[in-house]
């Protein structure tokens, strides 16, 4: 119970230019976590907010287990939402907030006690059931919102940015809890958030979008690995891709991507996605700051796929350094062990790890590697 279908689905806002969900259409499996996520104004709450029924569709089909839902009202969806803000009326206590669905539902007050105390067993909130919202922190808020939404059991929990106002570590504490939840109920779950981070370690799945449109569907570490185009490339990790603007020549039956500072020879597994017709053309090649290297200048000439570079600063975060050097006009992210100190203005030699790296295309963004891998 709970399978999800978005059947080219669109949402058109008066007097708007473009759809805020432009050809929505996926299909969401029974018991899955799956996260929307993208920047401010992509769609993605949109989206979520058609699926609960808050916002009509303009345009497609909705189905939850096959069911056609279009127009059918929030209450009869089987589903429950937890939202950003919480959405605890303050005159009730912990009890009653989480209860107040099943009551609305006609539950009877047997059933309505048996199961605000087992939810509150499971998150750790037995103690707070006889306490207002204003007596409450806001972890312990977002629990008694997630509360009142399992107390419900629904076939689909719906989540917009739910951990957006609590500090980082009660965050990633909620966040770890939430997984857990989700993994024990089995309940279909389908959260929103434009913290990728947060994507990257809850979702089984990951829909990134851009300006209502999907940009790429996959579990976590194909995203992470293989993105489709610039911009989910430069979404998704943090620090994000660093980007190199260059062109492909070939010389030999070779391939290599250079510009005036460097020139880099492509791995022939990328070859299929180079054809003779873009030769010269403009490509981005994207390097993640952990497939990028440093060693030390030594003054003498510069070794094949080794490039001089010059440290503009250096983030040290603990586990890791992250140097920032200048390459020509480029500034470049590379993660080091912290125990190697560089400092502004030292002169380095800076490689990539050539196995790893990605090119787009720079005028479509499209991504050339995925389209070698395919052919």
């Amino acid at each position: 119970m709970g399978s999800i279908t978005f059947n080219h689905v669109y949402k058109r806002y008066k007097g708007e230019a473009r759809p805020a969900v432009n050809d929505f259409h996926l299909s969401i499996e029974e018991g899955e976590f799956l996260v929307l996520v993208g920047p401010s104004g992509c769609g993605k709450s949109t989206t979520l907010r058609m699926l609960a029924g808050l916002e009509e569709i303009s345009e497609g089909d909705l189905y939850i287990d096959d069911k056609y839902v279009n127009y059918l009202s929030p209450k009869d969806r089987d589903i429950a939402m937890v939202f950003q803000n919480y959405a605890l009326y303050p005159n009730l206590s912990v009890y009653e907030n989480i209860a107040l669905g099943l009551k609305l539902r006609k539950t009877a007050k047997h059933d309505i006690e048996l199961r605000v105390n087992r939810v509150a067993r499971i998150l750790e909130i037995s103690h707070l059931l006889g306490r207002k919202p204003n007596q409450l922190s806001g972890g312990q808020k977002q629990r008694v919102a997630l509360g009142r939404a399992i107390a419900r059991e629904p076939q689909v929990f719906l989540m917009d940015e739910p951990l957006s106002n609590l500090d980082a570590k009660l965050r990633a504490q909620t966040r770890a809890e939430i997984i857990k939840l989700q993994s024990e109920l089995k309940r279909t779950t389908v959260y929103v958030t434009h913290d990728q981070v947060e994507a990257m370690t809850m979702g089984t799945r990951i829909v990134v979008m851009k300006d209502g449109i999907i940009q790429q569907v996959a579990p976590p570490r194909e995203l992470y690995d293989q993105p489709a185009n610039l911009f989910v490339a430069g979404f998704i990790g943090s620090p994000q891709m660093n980007f190199i603007q260059g062109s492909v020549t070939r010389e030999d039956g070779r391939f290599y991507f250079v510009n005036k500072r460097i020139k880099l020879p492509v791995p022939e597994h990328h070859y299929p996605g180079f054809n003779r017709d873009r030769n010269g053309i403009s490509f981005i090649m994207g390097v993640r700051p952990e497939h990028a290297l440093l060693k030390a200048d030594t003054g003498r000439e510069e070794e094949e796929g080794w490039v001089r570079c010059e440290v503009e600063m250096t983030e040290i975060t603990g586990a890791d350094s992250y140097v920032y050097v200048r390459l020509g006009e480029q500034t470049v992210i590379v993660r080091t062990d912290p125990d190697k100190l560089h400092r502004k203005d030292d002169k380095l030699l800076v490689s990539f790890a050539m196995n790893k790296v990605h090119f787009f295309e720079e005028q479509s963004g499209d991504s050339v590697s995925l389209k070698g891998d395919a052919q």
